[in-house]
């Protein structure tokens, strides 16, 4: 079992936290390979759909089997009921896209990295008088690097990281890191529809290198 700071330690020393959902569970587990090769050691996997939760059962399996060193956490966590069932299939972290203190409470009580979505300061404020760590800036197409400029001062233990809306070239990333994230988010933009249903896992790899490679120089 990891600890919330070797995985938090994981996530930001990446600096970019992948995310994806796929119906199909050969495309997720072949997705899954593609960022790995690619240098990613933690990934998020959606609960966006019935198939998720067999999907995410054989993911961790091959990963158990194959890349032993990767961190797979659940995203898209609603409800402590979701959350037990991910925590019986073995997920290393679990984020949400909002604030929810009873899946808060459940993961801390476990010594689980739980990291929740937040749009304003009360939600902010409200997750970190619950322990929270990190914080997932959400929607970040709507909240904008502007935003956590204006308030970073005032949560200056807390780790920041938006996702939605962030872009794959290295101006959308260097704003948020210049505006004080520790990693961001990508989704669609880095694993898109088209890629997916193209099986076009190369091209899913070559540009998780390339982000990999934007983020590091941006952290120099």
């Amino acid at each position: 079992m990891n600890t919330i700071s070797q995985v938090i330690t994981t996530i930001t020393n990446q600096g970019t936290l992948p995310l994806y959902y796929n119906t199909d569970q050969t495309a997720s587990i072949e997705i899954l390979r593609a960022l790995y090769r690619a240098g990613i050691k933690a990934v998020e996997y959606t609960h966006r759909g019935i198939e998720a939760t067999e999907n995410f059962k054989k993911m961790i399996a091959i990963r158990d089997a194959e890349m032993f060193d990767l961190l797979i956490g659940i995203g898209t966590i609603k409800n402590a009921s979701q959350t037990e069932t991910y925590l019986e299939l073995g997920a290393d972290f679990f984020i949400s896209p909002g604030f929810v203190p009873e899946v808060a409470d459940l993961l801390k009580s476990k010594e689980i990295l739980y990291i929740p979505g937040c749009m304003t300061p009360t939600d902010i404020i409200a997750a970190e008088n619950k322990g929270i760590q990190f914080i997932k800036l959400f929607p970040g197409n709507k909240i904008e690097p502007d935003f956590l400029s204006s308030i970073k001062e005032i949560f200056p233990d807390l780790i920041f990281m938006p996702t939605g809306g962030v872009d794959t070239s290295k101006e959308s990333i260097k704003a948020w890191f210049d505006a004080g994230v520790s990693a961001v988010g990508l989704g669609s933009k880095l694993i898109s529809k088209k890629l997916m249903e193209s099986a076009d896992y190369q091209t899913i790899e070559n540009q998780t290198k390339n982000v990999l490679n934007i983020v590091q120089n941006i952290k120099k």
